[in-house]
């Protein structure tokens, strides 16, 4: 689904989480002028089309009752014209008390974002978040009574969370049946309550490849529990750049996560000579960022090469005559302190 994103730069929100550096993330101004809103979904949006307008980068929920209805009266004008099918917004799970939901209801919105990003108290209250862990259920339940889609989202290696914590916070996430996920692993960006922490040498964020690790957990967990992860890792953009001081960043993020898991799989293989052949949708994964996994196959002793074969299925390689799910060879047996 198409999503056309109006960020509100920390508009909503009542208190100023530890990570959060909205201004310096997302590069627009703090100001929402609803005029100005206007003007920028006529130039997105397509003639016709069956995307989202989804209202990002705050707490939309905890805007004034007024802004929001204005707001939302703006996106219904551009769905009852057929330019897009629905409408999005994000919020934090004090922010969907029955009052709130049922003024998301009322103005038709089709699709709610709850930024979790733990459900481990200590994680929540050393990151300053301002939510209990315990309050998450209950708005994902009154958002599924209200008819609404459900994507959570999850922050792994915030401060007092270890990667066995964003495993059961991923775990807890999953047990709610939320229709998606956001994965985001923890950055310390200029601005932010993190920066402090980590000049002071009182937080570090995850290496690269931890987060990658990790995330290729959660990335496999979700893949069994049938609830897609839409988006790992921030998007980067020229305003992320200058203002990134720190953390698991990469451009390519999504690819380093879901090449981890073809790289378990091709180690899975039996020992045995031949070519390793995949669907060609899923070529540029199994072969890695910069090729790494095809540089593993040609240098074992037993594979040849990573081939595309659009006969083989998505999501499988076929290997000799027998086709495996690769989330099925992925090895799990990776334990993690907390």
């Amino acid at each position: 689904m198409k999503i056309y994103p109006i960020f509100l730069a920390h508009g909503g929100c009542p208190h100023h989480c530890l990570f959060c550096a909205q201004r310096r993330s997302v590069g627009q101004p703090a100001r929402l002028d609803p005029v100005e809103v206007y003007q920028t979904l006529d130039v997105m949006l397509p003639e016709e089309g069956d995307g989202e307008i989804a209202f990002f980068g705050g707490t939309f929920t905890l805007l004034s009752s007024n802004l929001q209805r204005q707001l939302l009266a703006i996106a219904r004008r551009f769905v009852a014209a057929e330019r897009v099918a629905g409408i999005r917004v994000s919020t934090r799970p004090d922010g969907l008390e029955a009052t709130q939901v049922r003024l998301l209801a009322s103005q038709q919105v089709t699709t709610v974002e709850i930024g979790c990003q733990s459900f481990d108290p200590k994680v929540l209250n050393a990151s300053q978040r301002g939510h209990a862990a315990d309050e998450i259920a209950p708005a994902v339940a009154r958002c599924r009574a209200a008819g609404f889609r459900v994507g959570l989202q999850l922050m792994p290696g915030l401060p007092d969370g270890g990667p066995a914590e964003a495993l059961r916070s991923q775990a807890a996430a999953l047990l709610l049946q939320p229709d998606f996920l956001r994965i985001y692993p923890a950055l310390v960006i200029e601005g932010a309550g993190l920066e402090r922490l980590w000049r002071d040498g009182f937080y570090q964020p995850w290496p690269l490849d931890q987060a990658v690790e990790v995330c290729a957990e959660m990335l496999l967990a979700a893949r069994r529990a049938g609830v897609p992860v839409i988006r790992m890792g921030l998007q980067h953009d020229p305003t992320l750049e200058r203002h990134l001081l720190a953390g698991p960043a990469h451009p390519a993020f999504g690819q380093l996560v879901r090449s981890r898991l073809w790289r378990r799989a091709l180690d899975a293989l039996p020992r045995q000579r031949g070519d390793v052949l995949v669907h060609p949708a899923d070529l540029a994964d199994a072969v890695g960022h910069r090729g790494v996994n095809r540089l593993a196959v040609v240098t074992a002793p037993f594979l040849k090469t990573l081939l595309a074969d659009p006969d083989v299925p998505r999501g499988g390689l076929r290997f000799n005559g027998t086709t495996w799910p690769v989330d099925e060879l992925a090895r799990e047996g990776i334990v993690y302190a907390a």
